[in-house]
């Protein structure tokens, strides 16, 4: 039995494609950040850091998104390469994703669209440096299908989860100045586990107002 703590965010979304690219059973279990679902203490008793998303996997409990992308993979053999090589560029890319693109989409987004003042200094730092990670990125997508080469790994499934939010950042203009990786995200949408993740999302419905119960769900931090 699978439970999948789900809610539409980037990260959740990588989980959800892996899921059915895996065509594994799940049940998901809707969390509602905007409505601070993430602080209930069954909740916290899964994930202590209160993110989604998270899994219990017939009672083992993971969270983060890659910990549970690694977890799945490696426990169903696939979509994680047999070679050093390519298992090694599936690694340093997928940790690209979690410690470059993810942190810097995610913050990019907080100071454009949640932060209470406009400071030009945290948009210009944050925007610049994910354009600079999505040309990293674009650079090897034009050498190679996959991020791992030609191989379809976890690894690709972490990249669409954020680039395909990508467009919340660069507004109208989206990936098109990086067209390999827009190519890459055309790929994507053509799968059928994808098609299958994105219907997760249409069939759940959350709380979209950005109010003040809002901001002390997200950011309890910053009101503490």
């Amino acid at each position: 039995m699978l439970d999948f703590y789900f809610h539409a965010t980037p990260n959740s979304m990588k989980v959800a494609v892996l899921l059915q690219e895996l065509n594994l059973a799940f049940t998901v279990r809707p969390v509602d950040i905007f409505k601070g679902e993430q602080h209930a203490p069954a909740f916290l008793k899964i994930n202590p850091n209160a993110k989604v998303p998270a899994l219990v996997d017939d009672g083992v409990t993971v969270f983060d998104s890659h910990a549970i992308l690694l977890h799945l993979a490696e426990k169903h053999g696939r979509f994680i390469p047999a070679g050093i090589g390519g298992k090694a560029a599936m690694l340093s890319w997928l940790q690209l994703v979690a410690t470059g693109l993810s942190p810097f989409s995610g913050q990019a987004v907080h100071f454009l669209h949640y932060a209470p003042e406009d400071l030009p200094y945290a948009k210009n730092r944050y925007v610049k440096e994910l354009e600079r990670h999505y040309r990293v990125f674009d650079a090897r997508l034009s050498q190679s299908p996959w991020l791992a080469g030609d191989e379809y790994t976890i690894a690709d499934m972490a990249l669409w989860g954020w680039a395909a939010s990508a467009g919340y950042v660069f507004g109208e203009r989206g990936l098109e100045d990086y067209p390999h990786v827009a190519r890459f995200m055309q790929r994507m949408s053509e799968r059928p586990a994808v098609q299958r993740a994105l219907a997760i999302k249409e069939d759940h419905s959350f709380k979209h107002t950005l109010d003040e119960e809002t901001r002390r769900a997200l950011f309890p931090q910053n009101a503490a």
